[in-house]
């Protein structure tokens, strides 16, 4: 069974920043799209970032200019480094490929206060 494995969520000050890191299989993280999901209680998934397959990054409006995506090849790991956050970021932070193939790992909590 493939792991995606989340870590480095906390709690946060407005205006602070984090950096979530995301470990999935070799197999997948090379040949696919590759982003960080979020979702916040009593809402729907979504998707805040991604690298597409050709390496370039997307991100929602919601985190434009805040977010950044970071990818280190040889560890199978993609970063999220989140500034400027805000209580509107809070909430469970995943990775998937994109679109959502595998199954969710058990994310990282990010909480930020006012």
């Amino acid at each position: 069974q493939v792991q995606l494995v989340e870590s480095g969520g906390g709690l946060a000050q407005a205006g602070g920043s984090l950096r979530l890191s995301c470990v999935a299989p070799g197999s997948i993280f090379r040949f696919n799209a590759m982003g960080w999901y979020r979702q916040a209680p009593g809402k729907q998934r979504e998707l805040v970032a991604m690298f597409t397959s050709g390496g370039s990054t997307n991100y929602a409006d919601s985190v434009k200019g805040r977010f950044t995506l970071s990818r280190d090849n040889a560890k199978n790991t993609v970063y999220l480094q989140m500034n400027s956050l805000k209580p509107e970021d809070t909430a469970d932070y995943y990775c998937n490929t994109v679109p959502a193939l595998y199954v969710w790992g058990q994310g990282t909590q990010v909480t930020v206060s006012s």
